[in-house]
């Protein structure tokens, strides 16, 4: 295994090294050297503070002072919004600020806009009501002409009837005595007209009904057009309303159900003289109002534009300096009180950075003291950071999804970029959706910097995250679906001529009266005789099967071999020698014997059956192969894979757990008390064997925990390979749903000489492609060559039980709430 040392380092392979450090900054060196860190963005503190809450650390009051100027910036972005103010789009030409004049200039904007509010609401509010006002009086007016008119009719009848006045005055209408009377200068029938919500209405006049018992008279009428209610702000459907009524008892319940309904009661003369005058008088308020509104809402909007220019380099601002409080309160002081002391977790690779950023604190802020940076040993799991970029960031992302890898440990994400892409197109493989997905991420990749800076929705931000992985999967459609010869299911003669020619020359129909080979194989991939032909399912069914299982073999053997050069990193002999190559052996000598076969049966032309080669390896491993056998010495081949494979289960099942026990016991019987206080060497540097602490060491649990590990990893061996048919089985999937949609839509279409119908069948056959094909087909691809890495390839050596490097930084806060 020399070999392997010679190779140069995989940078993205195994995670950036760090280190655990200590600061030591005077205090007046400490928020100027944490600003400086957070825009390096390269080392994670560590919570010195856990014990205290956010009450009792060293910093509150500043971050309660961030905390209120990030209220009031989103006071001012929420009425910007509501407003509608647009921000000057020009770069701002004020001079920067500290944070208390900054607080100073926050405070008194906040009290000027909020007395403009004070002062628009009292306007807005006086408005609405002299609006409503106005309505009533327009309305209110017509329903007491249109009631002197009735009672001037009644009293006409009333003249004319044969029976007398005198004795049926006890018995006569209220309405028509109120306005006799009233017409007549003596008190009766009284009035109260306001105004009421539409919806409110008819429940208003029920209980009016109830508490007067009939005695009144409802007239209502529409207000003709929305009206901005006075409390709620919003505009309403409202209703003007007349009550007819008798007496001061019946007033006094009226009002309070007025009050009750939240309706609004306005004053309405009877005179129509008086009305005209009091109408014109309202109409004037209104004018001057709206003059006044419309310049105080102006005046606002000038005051929210000047903000607004400025927001987003005040909230930036506000962010940065709650985050350096933030920090700080994670840090302790020391004995003297003097000094911060701080801990955290920083690469390797950036520790110059980090000198050079605190020799900069130190300058800047006037300190006599400079700050002592330095490492130290820990006990702790450091966390796990790998440096990508735009490209290699998605991928990323999805291993990410199932778990962050340990400390050191093989990352998949190197792997996957290739692999990934590649087992999706296996299952999508149609180079002319393959050119559609190339479209799409092509154009998102040119406009990624105008796409960087928009708000987008969740499908199309996940697409525009993912568009690199798309575009590789675009490409690896493009190369598969050429081997499988289908654009949109179409076959067509790219590389040459087909290999295959009618039986006979005067055939029609090469479906029917078969094919011969006449010349050499078609070059590169399925020949297109094979499409529409009678063995055309048969023949592709076995490729991609028998090809699944190939691909699936050669990735499952990656991941054990990826579990090799994990132990090997960590110095783990034990997992190399019961684990790797017990697990090797039992992989191979199963299903790599298979592939195997399939490779010799490719090669040979041969009519051996492998189903029953496979079966009966197992029930009769003696017995004849017959027309099976595909190579000399096979039989006694299938014997040893098959003891092999025997074998290899109690290999990885017996020998680790008695040898960790015996380890154990050696390192606590005085064996190995040579290696205490030693640093060349660490007793417990394999991750699953005994740790320095007695109590952590149970055999049981040691077992029991090989036990299952050997047992999933039989039975998966079996169980992943099978789920490698999917491979198949999609593709399979996918061409025949492009088949079908190919002749059932398109070509039934065009067999119409109807210009309409064959439109139709154009536009239905582009949106099916489009919906069911480029986008369900894809997304179901995409999921399935996720669940084969998870599952299949990486549970082979990834453990993903790791935690992220979260430095503080500020390139972080722009996606951060509050």
């Amino acid at each position: 295994m020399g070999v392997f040392d010679r190779l140069p380092p995989m940078d993205h392979l195994r995670s950036e090294k760090m280190c655990f450090v200590q600061l030591i900054i005077p205090a007046e060196s400490a928020r100027v050297a944490v600003t400086y860190l957070g825009e390096l963005g390269l080392l994670q503190f560590k919570d010195l503070n856990e014990d205290k809450s956010p009450f009792q650390r060293i910093f509150v009051n500043q971050v309660k002072r961030c905390a209120e100027m990030s209220r009031k910036l989103r006071f001012f972005s929420d009425h910007i919004n509501k407003a509608g103010v647009r921000s000057s789009v020009r770069p701002a030409l004020e001079p920067d600020i500290d944070l208390e004049e900054l607080e100073a200039r926050l405070g008194e904007h906040e009290h000027e806009l909020l007395e403009m509010n004070t002062n628009s609401d009292k306007l807005q509010q006086t408005y609405n009501e002299l609006l409503e006002f106005k309505l009533v009086l327009t309305k209110a007016g017509g329903i007491l002409a249109s009631s002197h008119n009735h009672a001037a009719s009644a009293e006409r009848e009333l003249d004319e009837n044969i029976y007398d006045r005198e004795v049926d005055e006890g018995n006569a209408n209220l309405l028509e005595q109120g306005v006799h009377q009233g017409s007549s200068g003596n008190s009766g029938v009284r009035f109260v007209s306001g105004i009421i919500l539409k919806s409110k209405a008819l429940a208003f006049e029920r209980m009016l009904f109830r508490a007067t018992r009939g005695n009144m008279l409802f007239n209502q009428a529409p207000a003709g057009e929305p009206v901005t209610d006075p409390i709620s702000g919003e505009e309403v459907e409202k209703t003007v309303f007349v009550i007819f009524f008798s007496g001061e008892q019946a007033k006094t319940k009226i009002l309070k159900i007025c009050d009750s309904f939240g309706a609004s009661c306005y004053p309405v003369p009877e005179e129509m003289i008086k009305q005209r005058q009091i109408f014109n008088e309202v109409s004037a308020r209104l004018s001057d109002l709206e003059v006044t509104l419309d310049a105080g809402i102006q005046h606002r909007n000038k005051a929210l534009e000047s903000v607004g220019s400025q927001l987003w380099r005040w909230t930036i601002m506000v962010k940065k300096e709650k985050a350096v409080y933030d920090t700080l309160n994670m840090l302790n002081f020391d004995v003297t009180k003097k000094c911060l002391v701080g801990e955290g977790w920083c690469p390797i690779f950036a520790k110059s950075q980090i000198k050079d950023c605190l020799q900069r604190a130190t300058l800047h802020s006037n300190s006599q003291v400079g700050i002592i940076f330095h490492e130290m040993d820990t006990t702790e799991s450091p966390p796990t950071y790998f440096r990508t970029d735009k490209f290699t960031n998605a991928f990323q992302e999805i291993v990410d999804a199932y778990g962050v890898a340990r400390y050191q440990e093989a990352n998949p994400a190197v792997y996957s970029v290739v692999t990934f892409p590649f087992l999706f197109a296996v299952m999508f493989g149609d180079w002319g959706h393959g050119i559609c997905l190339l479209l799409g991420a092509l154009v998102l990749i040119l406009r990624e910097k105008k796409l960087s800076s928009q708000k987008l929705g969740s499908f199309m931000e996940m697409a525009f995250g993912g568009r690199y992985v798309i575009l590789l999967m675009a490409i690896f459609s493009i190369y598969c679906g050429l081997i499988y010869n289908e654009f949109f299911s179409v076959p067509f003669h790219i590389f040459g001529k087909s290999a295959y020619e009618c039986r006979e020359k005067s055939c029609s129909d090469a479906h029917t009266a078969g094919l011969i080979k006449v010349r050499d194989p078609y070059p590169f991939g399925v020949d297109p005789s094979w499409y529409g032909s009678r063995s055309e399912l048969p023949f592709l069914n076995s490729l991609k099967m028998k090809m699944s299982i190939l691909m699936g073999v050669a990735q499952m053997n990656l991941g054990i071999m990826l579990s090799y050069f994990d132990a090997r990193f960590h110095g783990n002999a034990l997992d190399i020698r019961y684990q790797f190559i017990p697990q090797m052996i039992f992989l191979n000598s199963l299903f790599g014997y298979l592939a195997l076969l399939i490779l010799i049966k490719w090669c040979t032309g041969s009519q051996a059956d492998l189903y029953h080669v496979m079966i009966y390896m197992f029930l009769d491993p003696a017995g004849d192969l017959g027309e099976n056998q595909l190579f000399w010495g096979q039989k006694e081949l299938q014997i040893l894979l098959l003891l092999l494979a025997l074998v290899a289960v109690p290999w990885m099942l017996f020998p680790k757990p008695f040898i960790l026990k015996k380890l154990h016991k050696e390192r606590f019987q005085g064996h190995t008390y040579r290696f205490l206080g030693t640093s060349e060497m660490d007793p417990d540097s394999e991750p699953d064997s005994a740790r320095a602490r007695h109590d952590d060491f149970n055999f049981s649990e040691v077992f029991v925990h090989q036990m299952i590990h050997s047992i999933e990893f039989v039975l998966g061996a079996v169980s992943n390979t099978a789920s490698y048919l999917r491979l198949w089985a999609l593709s399979l999937a996918h061409s025949e749903l492009s088949t079908v949609f190919y002749e059932k839509l398109l070509l039934l279409a065009f067999g119409y000489n109807s210009v309409i119908l064959k439109a139709a069948g154009l536009i239905v056959f582009a949106f099916a492609t489009a919906f069911i094909l480029l986008m369900m087909e894809s997304l179901s691809a995409f999921l399935h060559a996720l669940r084969l890495h998870w599952v299949e390839f990486m549970n082979k050596f990834y453990h993903g039980d790791g935690y992220k490097f979260k430095p503080f930084s500020f390139a972080l806060l722009a996606d951060d709430e509050d």
